[in-house]
């Protein structure tokens, strides 16, 4: 949901998105055909914006879809974007074309995640890789973070735990300095106090804390993970929706991890005969 603060007028809220974008009143006034006064009187409460132009300051901020509809409340406006759920009629087409998506890269990992890492969906490969979680981590809602990096989840089993949780925790930081959300920092606030599990070998891969750097002979920070006695090593990328017109949309990322070696390419071929 969107909620907006009472007492908190639009010009505060704007500020606050100019501020953290470390943009000028000028700069602002020059992206969105305004001026700098019209800018600072919007700031003060002055000046009340018309919607187009709430809507205006917002795109030329990257302020996310969710929070522009906060705007647009506090600016005394309707919301202008649904939150349709993902299971709607609606959205059919959408899920369709994810489930092809990941079917399709098969048997390579892959899964879709809301904007609290809850999982929308996953394909055979992720399943894979889940060997051996126990029930508790497993009941719905699934959420990524915490599967990964629960002491009973499959942090245990990453090589390069140190690296792969800094990793996603600072991911986890750039997304809470870029969007208001207390779910996220709440979560965040969970996995991050997750202790760091005992490996019965004592030792992990890469650089962590207290252990001899080896350079990786990879062109990005891959996930190593072992499955079934062997070390498996994939890099991850990130696509989410462009001009999303829908929170839940808007909101939706797709991971897929790519292998980053052959032994892992080979490995996943035998798994999926």
């Amino acid at each position: 949901m969107t909620t907006v603060a009472l007492g908190t007028g639009v010009g505060p809220l704007l500020r606050g998105w100019r501020e953290r974008r470390r943009v000028s009143q000028l700069e602002l006034a020059l992206r969105a055909d305004s001026s700098a006064r019209h800018i600072s009187f919007v700031e003060t409460g002055r000046s009340r914006p018309s919607e187009e132009m709430v809507l205006r300051l917002a795109e030329q901020l990257d302020v996310p879809v969710r929070e522009r509809n906060a705007l647009l409340l506090a600016a005394g406006y309707a919301p202008r974007y649904a939150e349709t759920p993902v299971d709607a009629p609606a959205l059919g087409a959408l899920r369709e074309g994810i489930d092809r998506l990941l079917k399709g890269y098969e048997p390579y990992p892959a899964l879709v995640v809301d904007g609290t890492y809850t999982v929308v969906a996953a394909n055979s490969g992720i399943t894979m890789l889940l060997d051996g979680v126990p029930d508790h981590l497993l009941a719905p809602p699934l959420n990524a973070m915490r599967l990964t990096l629960h002491p009973e989840g499959l942090a245990p089993r990453i090589r390069n735990l140190p690296e792969w949780r800094g990793h996603l925790l600072e991911q986890m930081e750039r997304q809470i300095a870029l969007a208001r959300s207390q779910s996220l920092r709440r979560l965040y606030d969970e996995v991050a106090a997750y202790p760091l599990p005992e490996r019965a070998d004592g030792d992990w891969d890469g650089p962590g804390p207290g252990v001899a750097s080896a350079p990786y002979p990879y062109f990005a920070l891959p996930l190593r993970i072992e499955h079934r006695g062997r070390v498996l090593s994939f890099v991850s990328s990130i696509s989410t929706f462009n001009t999303p017109l829908d929170v839940t949309v808007a909101e939706l990322a797709i991971e897929t991890f790519l292998p980053a070696d052959a032994q892992t390419v080979e490995h996943l071929r035998e798994l999926s005969g």
